[in-house]
């Protein structure tokens, strides 16, 4: 009883964490680890995202919603949109490069929903090397006419 509300007082910071990042910076980003509830529309994860993750992108402009279980959104991976429900439990990182900030959750809090033991899937160290090997930079601002 206690664990399931602390997680849910937890999931409620996430939230909050996440709309303050995107209503101060603009985007954010967050890393999903694999679960088998995490739904990546007909794409699902790839074997390297099944062990590392999968780093999703979030703006202001975007159509999503968050409710008490997570986020549900249509997300575009190439020219493909895929619609996408990622658990609350499931988002680990929440960052926000504009901001140089983020939250993450530890992943040995991070429990395995069905046999509640450590999750394969975790990463070792979800800051590093997030920005580097993960993210495609791209510069949004328009240039001016002359």
């Amino acid at each position: 009883m206690l664990k399931s509300f602390m997680q849910k007082e937890i999931n409620e910071l996430k939230k909050k964490v996440f709309y303050e990042m995107l209503n101060l910076g603009g985007r954010v980003f967050i890393l999903v680890r694999y679960s088998e509830d995490v739904m990546i529309g007909r794409r699902g994860f790839t074997e390297e995202e099944k062990k590392n993750g999968i780093v999703l992108v979030f703006n202001q402009r975007m159509n999503f919603s968050w409710d008490e279980y997570g986020i549900s959104a249509t997300l575009v991976f190439g020219t493909t949109p895929e619609r996408c429900f990622i658990p609350s439990e499931d988002i680990i990182l929440i960052f926000s490069p504009e901001l140089r900030s983020q939250f993450i959750i530890s992943p040995e809090t991070v429990k395995d929903k069905s046999e509640d033991k450590k999750s394969e899937s975790t990463l070792e160290r979800p800051d590093e090397g997030i920005m580097d090997e993960k993210v495609v930079r791209v510069d949004f601002s328009r240039k001016k006419k002359r």
